[in-house]
């Protein structure tokens, strides 16, 4: 028997999404003008992702391809993304890698605090990537990291975007236990194009989980978001409105969705900032407390700022 060994070719990695490779290439119109952003390079950027890589963390920021990484980590305001870099799910729309994780670290919880310390953040926005594999969905991890935070940094706020948990019986009471200021959960898009953008989960799902979290808790900051450009009308966009106030959501968040590659969702439309201020006019008079619809807002876009925002609403409504 001969065996050979092969020392020059390197070995060929893993696709980042793997379910996407052999689709056809989807093309999207050139981008408008008010869509650029200047490339990330100053100092406050460089010190913001030293700390990131010193604790080893994951930032939905650099996973996900966000347009606005180089503003806000120059402000030193980074998403951190819990329970790994792989997500079970495989969202047409979503950067985020695809496959089986990896098991769960049970120090980074501590590790999300110590940056959130270093960072000096006075509010801190924490998602994650889908964990179908696990029993809770990663709901108990979810609650450590809160619980952690709290300890290190105890005046600082704390946002979490979560996944949907959905057929995790239990799992969104553990991370309600653990009184988040603000939880973020995005329907991404309109319920006709679930199929298409957002195959793995459904529609009025999210919505009673959002509902859910006001049932448990008043007092928490219930957020979630959504896309256009992706083939949706003006009329559906209305209705997801009317469906959010229905579950008592405070704050939406609407942006324009970029195509990370062209195995990605095509980008059906940039809709104009006009159009964004429209949309932002009408959910006000729906009765959010809050609302951000411009093309690059992003669910975690001006977090900080925007928590402010929202206490104010709620005391003026309490007046």
């Amino acid at each position: 028997m001969v065996t050979i060994v092969d020392t020059v070719s390197a070995t060929p990695l893993r696709p980042r999404h793997p379910e996407k490779v052999n689709r056809p290439d989807a093309l999207s119109p050139p981008k408008p003008d008010w869509i650029r952003v200047r490339a990330p390079n100053t100092r406050g950027y460089a010190d913001t992702r030293k700390i990131v890589k010193e604790n080893g963390l994951v930032t939905v920021c650099e996973e996900a391809g966000c347009p606005n990484i180089g503003e806000c980590w120059d402000k030193k305001h980074a998403t951190f993304m819990i329970m790994g870099d792989t997500c079970t799910r495989a969202c047409a729309f979503c950067n985020v890698k695809t496959g089986m994780p990896g098991a769960l670290d049970a120090s980074e919880p501590e590790h999300v605090a110590e940056a959130t310390f270093k960072l000096g953040l006075a509010h801190i926005v924490v998602t994650s990537v889908d964990r179908d594999d696990l029993a809770d969905g990663g709901a108990e991890h979810f609650a450590e990291t809160i619980r952690a935070i709290r300890a290190r940094c105890p005046t600082t706020t704390i946002e979490i975007l979560t996944p949907d948990f959905l057929r995790k019986e239990g799992a969104l009471e553990k991370v309600a236990a653990a009184k988040p200021d603000v939880f973020n959960h995005n329907l991404e898009t309109v319920p006709s194009r679930y199929l298409t953008v957002r195959p793995g989960a459904r529609y009025f799902h999210s919505i009673r989980l959002l509902q859910r979290v006001k049932e448990i808790d008043p007092t928490i900051f219930t957020k979630s978001g959504i896309m256009v450009g992706l083939g949706e009308e003006r009329h559906e966009v209305m209705q997801v409105m009317d469906d959010l106030r229905s579950a008592e959501v405070d704050f939406l968040t609407i942006g324009q969705y970029l195509q990370p590659t062209r195995k990605h969702h095509a980008v059906m439309r940039y809709v104009t900032p006009d159009e964004f201020a429209g949309y932002e006019k009408v959910a006000y008079t729906k009765g959010f407390l809050m609302v951000s619809a411009s093309p690059l807002t992003r669910s975690s876009h001006h977090a900080g700022d925007d928590f402010a925002k929202l206490q104010a609403a709620r005391a003026a409504l309490a007046r």
